[in-house]
């Protein structure tokens, strides 16, 4: 698939970053939680003593919910802080006065799935709204949250169980506290003070947020994001305070983590961009504007914001791979058997370590005189700052159990300079859509590409399929659910577990052939896939590479990552000994071949550094060039055939079949 088919790409730009990021704190968003809360002591103040008219009170009372909404919905999206935490605080107590009747991880799931599904008669919550007929405004418009919990019900075997009680929870006391209320001759107070504000609230909320953005829009958001939702232009002197920059409603889909009040910074800077993809624009009273209407409405002195460049990924500078030492930045628990390690790489080694999404790196430690050596996929974004990998425990591993019990910021481990071929190369200009299925651990590089890609290609889509035994297995189970957040409507995340018994019956147990027939038959046929990531046990790979290939699917469109190589034989018949060449760092060596020796083998027993982590041709680590001779390659799980073509082996698998052989790692 391709996202230039009706125009060529030379003419297209690529959309770049947005330019805005997710701040340690918003203080934009304290400022207007603290300035509601306030309003709505006063008005608790007006409805108790009656020192003010009626009228007045309930103003008071439904501006202060009305902010609030934009203080949960920022929330929902993450948009407040880079503290998780930080965000559901927030988000819990601005969903107490917006709407009480449902928690906030509900909201947030039901909002996310309308950005997945805009204008969607049948997916889209809030359809119920922004569908509606025009006779039937006036009745909607109050009762919006009436899909949200008819939705919630629908599908509340998809969602945590502790998640549901805090929702049953709160009805039930929302309720209470009403009937309380009429018993003790106060319902009037509570419905002046509270519950009439919050269906003038509601209805202004639907109007301005929901109908006013989605109205008379055909296009959902899965057929065409530019179009699902519009901009409203034209007296934003008084309409971008009012609208808490809601008028620029557009830019929220497209980039759902932008906070509220960076929406206009972000169009200003990528304007063209959006123009060219055909924006939806619309004036404050209602006047549609294609791209060229809408430069001819700016004003003549009005400029076209530059674009920003688009950060794309680096490969290590090193000539082959190299061990450095390298400081920890910090270890994070991930679950109960699993650890996060970020990396505190020098600067001046920043070029050796930069890293393309999919690659990983050989870690070595002394371990008191037992020297261990691992490696591990990169868990990162490409585009970040970052180098982190993921250590699960395996009982009994060396390695894994010490960085699970003593590793500690601060230490230094020896870190081998990023190798690998698991991911493929991004194009900003690209729409593709891609499938990764991974289990347990084999999350670590697909992470890394699925953030990756979702960064750089604005218009491509992912889907993950992620098998775990339940809900406390998952690695960076708060990080993805943040991610379908961020990229609401082009990351869809299934997971399946194995010990879950209120797991949807259909995604229990674990991921194999049946289940991966099932999906291919239905939402994710072969023809509108154009790339597929594999990660896990040995089995789940071959198994599901087996039916990928059966399918037709060409070998090249699917990539394969095992974290346990290929079970090796020693073999010495049918083979001599061999004279190599080895070309290592800009060095030659000649190297004395055993019968039955590989080309790694033979390299190591001359001392050479030689790159390799696995031994077993899972991983690319020890990929070299042949440029003389020839070699038999037992086995291959990490070259793509381009790679082959060009005489590329895996010299941890390969033997020689000729006297003489040279071979290179630096190529």
């Amino acid at each position: 698939m391709s996202a230039t088919a009706e125009q060529p790409a030379a003419t297209r730009h690529a959309l770049p970053d947005p330019g805005e990021r997710v701040p340690t704190i918003s203080w934009p968003i304290v400022g207007i939680f603290s300035g509601a809360i306030a309003l709505f002591a006063v008005s608790t103040w007006a409805a108790l003593t009656e020192r003010l008219p009626v009228p007045v009170t309930v103003l008071l009372s439904g501006a202060a919910i009305f902010v609030l909404f934009t203080v949960l919905h920022d929330a929902a999206h993450y948009s407040i802080s880079t503290h998780r935490w930080v965000n559901v605080a927030f988000g819990r107590v601005a969903m107490l006065f917006v709407s009480p009747l449902i928690s906030f991880k509900s909201f947030a799931f039901i909002h996310i799935e309308h950005h997945r599904n805009t204008n969607d008669d049948d997916n889209d919550p809030d359809h119920f709204v922004s569908g509606a007929p025009w006779w039937q405004v006036p009745f909607r418009f109050p009762l919006m949250d009436v899909p949200y919990l008819s939705f919630l019900v629908r599908n509340v075997k998809r969602r945590p169980q502790s998640e549901v009680l805090e929702t049953v929870l709160l009805m039930g006391t929302t309720i209470a506290v009403i009937v309380a209320a009429g018993f003790a001759g106060h319902l009037w107070t509570l419905a002046v003070l509270y519950l009439i504000p919050e269906r003038v609230a509601m209805f202004v909320l639907a109007w301005w947020f929901d109908w006013l953005p989605h109205h008379d829009l055909e296009d959902t958001q899965q057929e065409n994001r530019y179009r699902a939702t519009r901009n409203r232009v034209g007296s934003e002197w008084v309409l971008t305070p009012l609208l808490l920059s809601q008028n620029y409603h557009l830019v929220h889909h497209l980039h759902p983590s932008i906070p509220f009040y960076r929406y206009v910074a972000a169009w200003r800077r990528n304007e063209e961009a959006y123009l060219e993809r055909d924006a939806a624009i619309g004036t404050v009273f209602g006047h549609q504007l294609d791209a060229e209407e809408y430069r001819e409405w700016k004003t003549l002195n009005g400029k076209m914001a530059r674009l920003l460049p688009v950060r794309m990924p680096k490969r290590s500078s090193a000539r082959a791979a190299e061990f450095h030492r390298v400081p920890i930045a910090g270890v994070d628990r991930l679950t109960d058997d699993s650890v996060l390690i970020r990396f505190a790489v020098p600067d001046e080694l920043r070029e050796k370590f930069s890293f393309e999404p999919g690659q990983h790196v050989p870690v070595r430690t002394d371990l008191g005189g037992e020297g261990v050596r691992r490696n591990y996929s990169i868990c990162s974004s490409a585009t970040s700052d970052t180098l982190a990998i993921a250590v699960k425990h395996i009982p009994g591993g060396a390695f894994s159990t010490f960085a699970m019990e003593q590793l500690r910021t601060g230490d230094t481990l020896e870190l081998m300079t990023p190798t690998g071929s698991f991911g493929t190369a991004v194009d900003s200009l690209a729409a593709k859509s891609y499938v990764a299925i991974a289990a347990g651990s084999g999350i670590t590089p697909i992470l890394s590409i699925l953030q990756t890609t979702l960064a750089v290609e604005t218009e491509s889509r992912f889907t993950l399929i992620y098998g775990n035994r339940d809900v406390d297995s998952t690695m960076f189970r708060d990080d993805l659910d943040d991610l379908e957040a961020r990229y609401a409507d082009r990351l869809r995340i299934i997971h399946v577990r194995s010990r879950d018994p209120r797991h949807p019956e259909h995604l229990r147990g674990r991921i194999d052939r049946a289940k991966l027939e099932r999906w291919l038959g239905s939402e994710l046929a072969a023809s509108s896939v154009d790339e597929w990531f594999l990660c896990g046990p040995v089995e789940m790979v071959t198994d599901l590479h087996g039916l990928l290939t059966e399918r037709s699917i060409e070998p090249d469109r699917v990539h394969v990552e095992l974290f346990h190589g290929y079970q090796k034989v020693r073999v010495a018949d049918g083979f001599a000994p061999a004279a190599v060449n080895v070309g290592l760092r800009g060095r030659q060596h000649e190297v004395s071949l055993a019968a039955g020796d590989t080309v790694l083998e033979a390299a190591l027993k001359a001392g050479l550094e030689a790159p390799y982590a696995c031994l077993g041709g899972a991983c690319g680590t020890c990929k070299a060039k042949v440029l003389l001779g020839s070699v038999a390659m037992e086995q291959n799980f990490a070259l793509s055939s381009i790679e082959v073509e060009t005489g590329h082996v895996l010299t941890c698998l390969s033997r020689p079949t000729t006297p003489s052989v040279s071979v290179d790692y630096d190529n």
